[in-house]
């Protein structure tokens, strides 16, 4: 199974895949520790990096779900192509897909969550408020998305009405 948590920066995104990859024994990827990485590696900051990342990822991800792993991935998927990724990850392996929509109406909680973090990512930037607000207006409507959920409720909420829903996953 591939697991797709997605959302806005500072949504809580990767906690929640990492708790949910922890309690399924399932792998745990994410976009942005690959993008740095490939910055890292002396790759430019630029929109062909950042696909690069989706694509290495999902070359990852389909190698695990060959393997009969069950997969969580986190990256904000704000566009349509971005989440072709994971449809092709999942047709390709023959997969059931489950997207994880997260949201954070609360603009004052996302804010500090989004400047309070810290994360171990040397040269990914930390997106500034503005940045998010930005990526929030040019967020493409999602067509399949299959659980929509409010990341105002704490990580273990979330993490087990996930694992509740991935007991019985959608049909593909």
């Amino acid at each position: 199974m591939l697991v797709v948590i997605s959302g806005l920066p500072g949504t809580g995104k990767t906690a929640i895949a990492a708790e949910i990859a922890r309690k399924a024994d399932a792998v745990h990827l994410s976009i942005d520790t690959v993008e740095d990485a490939l910055l890292g590696a002396g790759c430019p900051r630029s929109r062909a990096t950042g696909v690069a990342a989706y694509e290495a990822v999902r070359a990852a991800a389909e190698q695990n779900l060959d393997l009969g792993r069950t997969v969580v991935v986190d990256a904000v998927n704000d566009t349509e192509p971005a989440r072709d990724t994971w449809r092709r990850a999942a047709a390709t392996t023959g997969a059931p897909l489950v997207f994880v929509l997260l949201s954070l109406d609360d603009e004052i909680e996302h804010r500090r969550r989004l400047e309070g973090r810290s994360r171990n990512l040397t040269n990914v930037p930390e997106p500034t408020w503005e940045d998010v607000h930005r990526r929030r207006a040019s967020f493409e409507p999602w067509i399949d998305v299959h659980l929509r959920m409010s990341a105002s409720r704490s990580i273990q909420q979330i993490a087990s009405v996930v694992l509740t829903r991935l007991s019985t996953p959608p049909a593909t």
